[in-house]
């Protein structure tokens, strides 16, 4: 009876031994495959955002004991990473937020925000690099293109990731005011960004950062051209379907080319009265992005305006509707000296020959000719 009990014991145990090893081997064929995914993940989202978002991600959620997370910092540090999923209405809707104090509970230095609207690559990067060097604190850089520019720049470039989110943006069109204010808004999600200027690939800076700074910051105006053109490239464009929120008295023509501070710029992307009308009634041949802004914020905020684009433009070797294209071969003093002091115009109620802080159009072949000259006229 005994041998039998043992028996039956001993094969209990040579199953259990027989399927022991099989449970233990899917265990282990489970956590390898859970690793392996775990690993692809990783390595895909740091292609994707790069080391330095996953790092900083990871780490800004950690709080060390005894210390509380300053809920202050979701309103004041800017975001971590301009790309985001948010709709264009969901976007607009957020940085339309502006606070009525007008003192600041942290120390708030105000930059001036860079926006970049392109339709490819940048050819003058290297002189906006040098421009802005040594003045991180300052400035911040923006760019909507309708190319991915986000393997361009190496990371210790000032327009590293620097990309929002973008859309096809056609000259002439309402697309081309929903890109800048697509630029505004993403801008304004930084509550540091103080100036706004808008600028293509064929702009550069005629000023050392310094000079560009104190120009804009000790302004009492914002920089939009606004002019009642009778001609039929101004008057001659009106749509008296605009009526009664535009009447052809108030219609204005102006630069695409803008600075603004940041009440007007909440003031742009905020807007829903005048849009729908110069959406469905300013199409080409009314441009519609010489017109919007300047004629909205001419009857809401007269004001605030000086009346006078910052980037200089020769329409006098223009053709059609665009202007005189420069290269390699114009780039001297003598140029730059007409541009830089030959226009007189009106700086908080004096007159100066200070009127532009950029220029265009150049082609990219001006280039080298530009960082060899710009230590000498531009002071950088």
């Amino acid at each position: 009876m005994l041998s039998k009990a043992v028996q039956v014991v001993t094969c209990g145990r040579t199953g259990l031994n027989k399927a022991f090893p099989i449970k233990l081997l899917l265990i282990l064929v489970f956590f390898l495959a859970f690793s392996v995914a775990f690993i692809i993940v990783t390595v895909s989202t740091i292609k994707y955002y790069g080391i330095n978002s996953v790092v900083t991600s990871v780490t800004s959620s950690f709080v060390p004991c005894g210390e509380k997370q300053n809920a202050l910092d979701k309103w004041t540090k800017p975001p971590l990473s301009l790309m985001h999923n948010m709709s264009d209405e969901e976007l607009l809707w957020l940085a339309s937020f502006m606070p009525q104090r007008k003192d600041y509970p942290f120390n708030r230095v105000p930059k001036i925000a860079f926006m970049f609207l392109t339709l490819g690559p940048l050819p003058f990067a290297p002189l906006w690099e040098r421009l802005l060097k040594g003045h991180e604190k300052h400035y911040s850089v923006y760019i909507h293109s309708q190319v991915s520019s986000l393997a361009e720049f190496p990371a210790s470039s000032v327009f590293y990731r620097r990309q929002i989110p973008s859309q096809v943006a056609e000259w002439g069109t309402m697309s081309i005011c929903d890109a800048e204010r697509r630029l505004l808004a993403n801008a304004l999600l930084d509550i540091s960004n103080e100036w706004f200027i808008l600028l293509s690939e064929s702009c550069i800076p005629l000023y050392n950062f310094t000079t560009i700074y104190g120009y804009i910051t000790k302004s009492k105006h914002s920089f939009m051209g606004s002019f009642d053109d009778p001609s039929p490239y101004g008057r001659g464009r009106y749509n008296g379907n605009m009526s009664p929120e535009v009447s052809i008295e108030e219609w204005r023509k102006g630069s695409q080319w803008f600075e603004v501070n940041r009440e007007l710029a909440v003031y742009i992307v905020q807007d829903t009265l005048y849009y729908p009308k110069f959406k469905e009634f300013c199409t080409p041949a009314c441009y519609v992005d010489e017109h919007y802004f300047p004629t909205m914020l001419t009857i809401e905020k007269p004001a605030a305006l000086a009346n006078r684009s910052l980037t200089w433009v020769d329409w006098s070797r223009g053709t059609g509707a665009h202007p005189a294209t420069f290269g390699e071969l114009d780039i001297n003093e003598d140029f730059f000296a007409r541009i830089m002091k030959g226009d007189n115009c009106t700086y908080n109620g004096e007159s100066t020959s200070m009127c532009s802080l950029f220029a265009r159009k150049f082609s990219p072949s001006a280039l080298g000719a530009l960082i060899q000259i710009a230590p000498k006229i531009m002071s950088f």
